[in-house]
């Protein structure tokens, strides 16, 4: 029981939001004091919330996955919670990795203006890092391999190239972050930005 209890819980603000990750103890306490609802897929593509109660009593009609037993009951496991009066995201800024910047730039060489599979683009620093250009939100930009090549060790200036966008970080607030080496329960995937490329930038391009 004790590992069933320490098992992970997506948890939403009262926008939907998803804003923490708590165990499962944690979750069923704000269950049982009223901060929380059960948040659960009924199959048809949209969702229902249960009160503690109504979750023991759901429960009661037969197994859903895990459950644990108390002296006179079983109840489901919650995979996902609904807080009921907090309506906030937690202060965070952007992370400044290469993912983070391709959805900034729309995959597109900031250069040319034209669209590119991810695989097919470089991040190129504005102004040269041996010229003093810092590896930071507005010196770097998508590039496609043709203009990076053209642009080389120079600035857009030198090499006769305009970018379409000046860099700037993004004003976009990333949702909760979760390690995806770790197994994700399926109800959580509605209401996860399923990042990736989610490495910070910095080190690796110095």
């Amino acid at each position: 029981m004790s590992l069933v209890l320490t098992q992970q819980v997506l948890v939403l603000n009262r926008l939907w939001q998803a804003v923490n990750i708590c165990s499962v103890r944690r979750a069923l306490s704000l269950l049982f004091e009223g901060h929380a609802q059960v948040v659960q897929d009924n199959l048809q593509g949209d969702f229902k919330t249960y009160t503690f109660d109504q979750w023991r009593d759901l429960s009661r009609l037969g197994p859903d996955g895990e459950s644990l037993g108390t002296v006179s009951f079983r109840m489901r496991i919650p995979r996902v919670i609904l807080l009921q009066v907090f309506d906030r995201l937690p202060k965070k800024e952007v992370k400044f990795t290469r993912h983070n910047i391709f959805e900034r730039d729309g995959n597109t060489c900031q250069y040319c203006g034209r669209i590119f599979d991810r695989r097919d683009l470089n991040l190129d620093h504005v102004v040269p890092r041996d010229r003093g250009g810092p590896t930071q939100w507005d010196n770097i930009v998508c590039s496609c391999i043709p203009c990076n090549t053209r642009k080389a060790n120079r600035t857009p200036a030198e090499a006769g190239m305009r970018l379409i966008r000046k860099p700037k970080r993004p004003k976009w607030r990333p949702f909760v972050q979760v390690n995806f080496g770790a197994p994700i329960h399926e109800s959580w995937r509605h209401f996860l930005d399923l990042a990736y490329w989610n490495v910070e930038l910095g080190q690796e391009m110095n």
